[in-house]
């Protein structure tokens, strides 16, 4: 796997107050890796860090030449008082052709919004949207903040199984933040635990049992993961997200009623 981005020990410092503390990770194509921890642990410096958003820093940062960054926010922030259809915000990207913009539609499942309100849409569906649009400037590391916000249940799994879909197709890095693990752990090769330092690191399975994060979250997360894991790694999902074998609806986790349009 070839590294994309190299920290090293690196500290970022707000009024002499560390943020962050000798962090040192490395992003490398073809990986999922989740950055985990909970609020105020420093998750979004270090997401501009990355960005190359954040200029002050100690340490060092490598990148690969000529790299491209995607980037998902958290939260999409739109004048309520502007009509906004998909087609018109993915114009307003840079210069793709309608073409590319229907393409990266195709590829996040959601072609048949390219004419839908942008304020009208379900949280799964501007999470797709937002995808889209990272996707134009076909991107080898995709940031993703909070992906799952806002989203129900069947909706986080969907949208997990078409960004592990992504990573293979793009062969592209991905980077996730998220302030818990439960669903999104299942997807991760590697997590990491930050709490203005890194607490711990490595699979979703080592650490969900280690001291550091039990301290952080409990340890119920467990149970979810190997559920998780149990119900899912048999599907075959398309790039909309559908099951292509077997349906979803066998799982056990449908029976809370959740939608499938989300």
């Amino acid at each position: 796997m070839s590294e994309l981005i190299t920290l090293d020990q690196v500290s970022v410092e707000f009024s002499k107050r560390k943020v962050l503390d000798n962090i040192s990770l490395t992003i490398s194509r073809g990986e999922i890796l989740t950055l985990i921890g909970p609020n105020g642990a420093g998750k979004s410096t270090l997401v501009k860090v990355i960005l190359g958003l954040q200029k002050r820093y100690k340490g060092t940062i490598r990148r690969a030449s000529k790299l491209k960054i995607g980037y998902v926010p958290q939260k999409l922030k739109l004048n309520d008082s502007l009509p906004l259809n998909v087609e018109r915000f993915l114009a307003l990207a840079g210069k793709y052709s309608v073409q590319e913009r229907l393409d990266a539609l195709k590829l996040v499942g959601a072609e048949q919004l390219i004419s839908s309100n942008m304020h009208q849409l379900s949280g799964g569906e501007t999470q797709r949207i937002l995808l889209a649009r990272a996707l134009l400037h076909r991107p080898d590391i995709l940031v993703l903040d909070e992906p799952a916000q806002g989203v129900d249940v069947q909706g986080q799994i969907d949208l997990y199984e078409l960004i592990d879909t992504l990573r293979h197709r793009f062969n592209c890095a991905v980077f996730m933040v998220s302030h818990d693990l439960h669903l999104v752990m299942a997807k991760s090769d590697n997590v990491i635990c930050l709490h203005h330092h890194i607490c711990c690191q490595g699979t979703p399975q080592t650490v969900s049992r280690h001291p550091s994060y039990v301290a952080l979250f409990g340890s119920a997360t467990q149970e979810t993961l190997a559920f998780y894991q149990h119900q899912h790694v048999h599907h075959h999902h398309d790039l909309a997200g559908d099951p292509v074998e077997g349906s979803a609806s066998q799982c056990s986790h449908h029976k809370h009623g959740h939608s499938h349009h989300d």
